[in-house]
């Protein structure tokens, strides 16, 4: 699996923590993301990568997850463009306005990344 650590920052807000998250660019590591998992760090994320910007390829599936995540998603400009409170079990999501980034990152941090932020991705 293909997941090299990164750093995200909010550029347009830069008191909001930063999220220490894993690169998934391969297939396997965007299917697994976070299934199975009960738990994750206030700090942990995943940055799921799409080839381009899309609807449809970066719509994601709450199965087999069994906590919540707050999601982001994000475009080529590394500008969010959607958000949401993804609910365990719950069958899909997707984003208003293509992305080419998903971010899945704890719960309690929905709201911190809001539709219109710049963001960075720091590889580590």
């Amino acid at each position: 699996m293909s997941q090299s650590p990164i750093i995200i920052r909010n550029l347009t807000n830069p008191a909001v923590d930063i999220i220490q998250a894993r690169w998934c660019q391969s297939f396997f590591s965007r299917l697994r993301g976070f299934t199975f998992r009960s738990s994750l760090n206030k700090d942990e994320g995943l940055v799921l990568v799409e080839a381009r910007d899309s609807r449809l390829d970066t719509s994601i599936h709450m199965f087999f997850v069994w906590t919540d995540l707050a999601i982001a998603w994000v475009n080529s400009d590394n500008e969010v463009v959607d958000t949401a409170l993804a609910r365990a079990w719950r069958p899909f999501y997707a984003p208003s306005q293509p992305a080419r980034y998903v971010i899945e990152f704890h719960p309690e941090r929905h709201g911190e990344l809001r539709t219109g932020d710049q963001i960075s991705f720091d590889h580590v």
